[in-house]
C-alpha cells in the first residue's frame, strides 16, 4: 500500500489546493470528504469515491474498508493528516470524491415534489442548515439560485453534516429556476413581506417550491413576480426578519404537516 509522510509531497500539495480553490474543485471535478460518517453518507448518496487517505494510528485499514470497497488506500501521517484535515477532531480519515453535475435538467422528482429554492445564500453555516432541513423533512431537492459559494467547499460539506449529499441538489440562475419550475407545473411560494399573505392559508398539497431569499437583502424582484402566491410569516416582535433557515423550516414542515392524509 502507498505511503506518504511529508507534507511537501506534489500529491498532498494539489489536495491542499483542493481544500482551498473552488477553481481546483472545479478543474479536476473532485473535492475532499472528511469523516467516516461523512463518507459513508456520500457513498449511500451515489458519489464515487477515487481515493481514501487514511492515518492507521487513528483509523485502521479495517475500518476504512468496512466503509469504503472499491477506491485506492494510502496510509498517511498525522502531520500530513493535520495538513489536510478541515476539522479539530475527526477520525484520521479523508476521501477524494467527484463531484456530481448540478444542472436543474438532471433532477429526477417524484409525482408531487416538495422543493427549497434558496436565492444567493452566502454563509456556508446557513446552506448547512437549509441542506439538513431539506434532510429532515426528506425534499425532493434543493435549489440554489445565482449561487455566491461553490457548494464543495469544505466549509459547507462541514456544516451539512453529510447532508450535502443525501438530497438532489442543483443550481441555476433565478430565471431558469423560475422557467424550470413553470414547465414541471410547479407552484413557488416566495418568502418576502411584500405584497403578501400568510403562510399558513396556502395549500401545500400539490407540486411545490418554497422561495426563500437573504437576510439582508430578501428575494429579488423577479421572484416575488413571478411567484404563485408571496408568503409571509407574521411576527410579533420588534424585528421583521429571521434566520433564513429558521424561516425555511417554519414553511417546510407547514408543507409537510398539510401532507400528512
Amino acid at each position: 500500500m502507498k505511503q506518504i509522510t511529508s507534507v511537501q509531497n506534489p500529491f498532498i500539495k494539489s489536495l491542499v489546493l483542493l481544500q482551498e480553490k473552488a477553481k481546483a474543485r472545479k478543474e479536476s471535478g473532485t473535492f475532499l470528504i472528511e469523516g467516516l460518517r461523512e463518507i459513508s453518507i456520500a457513498i449511500k448518496g451515489g458519489y464515487a469515491i477515487e481515493t481514501v487517505l487514511f492515518v492507521p494510528e487513528i483509523c485502521s485499514e479495517q475500518e476504512v474498508k468496512q466503509v469504503v470497497v472499491y477506491a485506492e488506500l494510502i496510509e498517511i501521517s498525522k502531520e500530513v493528516y493535520h495538513k489536510l484535515a478541515y476539522r479539530d477532531t475527526t477520525e484520521g480519515i479523508l476521501a477524494i470524491a467527484k463531484t456530481k453535475s448540478l444542472q436543474l435538467k438532471n433532477l429526477q422528482l417524484s409525482d408531487n415534489p416538495l422543493i427549497l429554492v434558496a436565492e444567493a445564500p452566502e454563509k456556508p453555516g446557513n446552506i448547512g442548515a437549509l441542506l439538513r432541513t431539506a434532510d429532515a423533512a426528506n425534499l425532493d431537492a434543493v435549489i440554489i439560485a445565482n449561487p455566491k459559494s461553490d457548494l464543495y467547499s469544505p466549509n459547507i460539506v462541514r456544516s451539512s453534516v453529510g447532508c450535502l449529499f443525501t438530497r438532489q441538489i442543483a443550481t441555476g440562475t433565478t430565471t431558469e429556476i423560475i422557467a424550470f419550475l413553470k414547465e414541471k407545473n410547479i407552484n413557488f411560494y416566495c418568502a418576502t413581506l411584500q405584497n403578501s399573505t400568510s403562510y399558513d392559508t396556502q395549500n401545500f398539497t400539490k407540486p411545490t417550491a418554497l422561495v426563500v431569499g437573504t437576510e439582508a437583502t430578501g428575494l429579488t424582484q423577479e421572484w416575488r413576480d413571478a411567484a404563485t402566491q408571496n408568503i409571509i410569516i407574521p411576527m410579533q416582535g420588534e424585528i421583521d426578519s429571521m434566520n433564513v433557515s429558521v424561516a425555511a423550516a417554519i414553511l417546510i414542515f407547514e408543507a409537510k404537516r398539510q401532507r400528512v392524509f
